[in-house]
């Protein structure tokens, strides 16, 4: 009998509840990162969401976004752009010609040297000069001034 009541004893708390495990989780559930959420935030960041506005459509944290989705954040338009081109040479190579035509535009567009910076003639500047400096030019042009340079002499 003894060994009944050692037994019993343990399944129950002080007060002679039963002890039953927590099943509740404390806190908030961890944020889930999936290859869906990596494209999402690329074609997001790539059509010119920001950070505040994309981690409220997702449900998350700024901080949490960021944690994540720091790449996909930094190189979003040309993750979006990549997967665009490999799915136009996937159709080109299937014989698609609209696929192919549109292959060509973006090889030309990308052969086009962007033009050169407009150069403006750079104005020549009168150095401004602190106080310092205006004080000892001040100094050593004081007696051409007054006159009492050719006295002294």
């Amino acid at each position: 009998m003894s060994e009944e009541k050692s037994a019993s004893a343990s399944d129950v708390d002080l007060f002679g509840a039963p002890i039953t495990q927590i099943r509740e989780r404390w806190g908030r559930a961890s944020f889930a990162k999936t290859k869906e959420n990596q494209e999402l935030v690329s074609l997001l960041r790539a059509a010119g969401w920001s950070q505040g506005r994309i981690a409220r459509y997702l449900g998350c944290d700024e901080k949490t976004l960021r944690k994540h989705f720091s790449r996909e954040l930094e190189d979003g338009a040309d993750l979006i752009e990549g997967m665009a081109l490999e799915v136009t040479l996937k159709k080109m190579r299937s014989g698609n010609s609209v696929a192919t035509s549109r292959i060509f535009e973006i090889i030309d567009k990308g052969r086009v040297e962007p033009p050169a910076p407009k150069t403006k003639p750079e104005e020549k500047r009168e150095q401004q000069l602190g106080k310092k400096a205006l004080a000892n030019l001040e100094a050593e042009t004081a007696h051409e001034e007054s006159g009492w340079g050719e006295l002294l002499n």
